[in-house]
């Protein structure tokens, strides 16, 4: 089932995927675990099976009609199965956007490749970290 996660943000479940989706520094995820629950324009998703929260995405939507993936993640135990190409195709059936676009590292962007993501190098943004900029075009002219 795809759920609003906006009031389950105290959940320890919730909090632990989140962290899983980025560098999991206290100060940082609280600011993020902030920005989700006060700014309108932060919405959080999720997949829950069986009364467990096993998959997330957190986004922004913009006017013109793309949608920012700030973070995407599956819970271990549930990786390789399908779920998070899930939450991509369950984001694009609730809000329709024009393409989704999305910043990671070379651990992830094989996630974004499978799921036909463009994807383009932004060289090394940070010492030794290459970051890569992935677009995926919802319904691309044909």
């Amino acid at each position: 089932m795809f759920i609003n996660l906006k009031p389950r943000l105290v959940e320890l479940e919730i909090v632990e995927l989140l962290e899983y989706a980025m560098f999991p520094d206290p100060e940082r995820v609280e600011k993020t675990l902030n920005q989700y629950r006060n700014e309108p324009s932060h919405e959080i998703y999720g997949i829950e099976e069986n009364g467990a929260v096993i998959g997330l995405a957190g986004f922004t939507l913009q006017e013109d009609g793309t949608l920012h993936l700030r973070h995407i993640a599956v819970h271990p135990e549930h990786r390789g199965q399908g779920y998070g190409r899930g939450l991509i195709l369950e984001l694009i059936e609730l809000k329709q956007p024009k393409e989704i676009v999305a910043e990671t590292d070379e651990e992830t962007v094989d996630f974004y490749r499978n799921v036909r993501f463009d994807i383009v190098s932004l060289g090394e943004l940070y010492p030794g970290v290459e970051r890569f900029h992935c677009v995926y075009e919802v319904n691309p002219a044909e």
